[in-house]
């Protein structure tokens, strides 16, 4: 019975997570809806609103593992409790913001901060309640980061047409509020496994394995590496997605629906990547998702007509959305639950970066070649090192206590 409850109450904590990730995420990701009305209504440069967005990833990267360690002493609740005030504090202030420099940092910092209390920590929670399905529980945390683009970004765009963006961004940042500060309310601990598997696992003692023995592990580094490639090979391609339709001669509303089906795609990625690495083991899933990937990168160079993008924003989708969850699964197995806020949050810091290099390098090779042929070769290029990285995975469960001691 006990065991019933357990698995039930679970799942809740992983739907909390999932709205916690969408409202999160669809937050920071809206800039580009209010990029143009901003830009028009004050003034502002593009390049100075879209840095806000450059300052959210590397605010969300710093964040990230800083939120994870103290998820890890204090627990999760009062994290994305925290984070969900910042959040909508970041938005309600931005709404009001007078100056480019105060919109940068309500925007750029305090929602990139209130960013990274989200996913790390729900990634970590969630994969402590459940077990059996651990893989996609994770996934379905993370898939609120592909709801986002249908739920957030449209009420966003209909709420500016309406009335304006200062309006339409303090409308958002109370509805934050709203969502988040209650279901942060039905975040709790998981339970100390007693059942006779966990009696019985080969892994040694969570105990006896610490956040800087593993912060300092050939197997985090390399699961680290191979976040940052992973996200710095497709952020630039999906970033600039609309533009390259564009140019390729396709009208500006149907290159945008382009760029929606590819985060459809990814949503529904999450989900048959993270069931499947629930029957095959992650490390394999992980590493043929991001060999697709890859070579979706480089089918881009051969892409023209609408009917082709359409078919590459699937499988582009499918590839890109469904690796993300499985770097928490692979955190998990190595290094355990004990500490895997930290250890999660940090690796989770190496994906933000990545996520703020594709977009930034697509812009200036844009700018210096006027196309992107050699964004999507660069792109193509990280993609297959971090298939090579994720090959050098280790096989077996959890590193051995000695690599730690020895790493030390």
């Amino acid at each position: 019975m006990l065991r019933t409850s357990r698995f039930d109450y679970g799942w809740i904590v992983v739907g909390a997570g999932a709205l916690m990730t969408c409202v999160g995420f669809g937050s920071m990701l809206s800039l580009a809806v209010f990029l143009q009305p901003i830009s028009e209504a004050m003034g502002w440069s593009r390049a100075g609103v879209s840095a806000a967005a450059t300052l959210d990833f590397l605010c969300m990267a710093v964040a990230a593992f800083l939120w994870g360690t103290l998820s890890d002493r204090f627990g999760t609740r009062i994290v994305v409790l925290a984070g969900s005030l910042l959040l909508g504090l970041g938005l309600v202030t931005a709404s009001r913001a007078q100056t480019l420099w105060q919109f940068q940092l309500c925007f750029g910092g305090l929602i990139g901060i209130a960013a990274g209390s989200f996913y790390a920590p729900m990634m970590a929670l969630a994969s402590a309640w459940i077990e059996k399905n651990r893989s996609l529980a994770v996934a379905l945390v993370s898939a609120g980061m592909g709801v986002a683009p249908v739920t957030v970004a449209p009420s966003a765009s209909w709420l500016i047409a309406t009335y304006d963006w200062r309006l339409a961004m303090l409308v958002i940042g109370i509805a934050a509020w709203a969502l988040l500060i209650p279901a942060s309310l039905l975040v709790r601990p998981a339970p100390h496994r007693t059942d006779a598997a966990a009696a019985n696992a080969a892994a040694p003692p969570e105990t006896e394995w610490t956040a800087a023995q593993a912060l300092r592990t050939p197997q985090f580094i390399t699961l680290a590496l191979a976040h940052f490639g992973c996200c710095a090979a497709h952020s630039g391609p999906i970033f600039h997605m609309v533009s390259y339709a564009m140019i390729c001669g396709i009208a500006p509303l149907t290159a945008v629906t382009v760029y929606s089906l590819a985060g459809f795609s990814g949503l529904g990625g999450r989900l048959l990547l993270g069931a499947l690495a629930d029957r095959i083991g992650a490390k394999p899933v992980l590493v043929g998702g991001l060999l697709v990937q890859a070579l979706c990168i480089a089918t881009y160079l051969a892409v023209y007509r609408l009917g082709e993008f359409y078919a590459l924003s699937v499988v582009f989708g499918l590839a890109y959305g469904g690796v993300m969850p499985l770097y928490a699964v692979l955190v998990r197995e190595f290094f355990g639950a004990r500490i895997m806020g930290t250890v999660f949050g940090a690796v989770s810091a190496f994906a933000s970066l990545g996520m703020a290099l594709g977009p930034w390098a697509g812009g200036l090779v844009f700018d210096t070649f006027h196309g992107y042929t050699w964004l999507h070769a660069g792109s193509f290029a990280i993609g297959l090192a971090a298939v090579a990285v994720a090959l050098s995975f280790p096989s077996r469960r959890r590193p051995s206590l000695e690599l730690g001691r020895a790493a030390a």
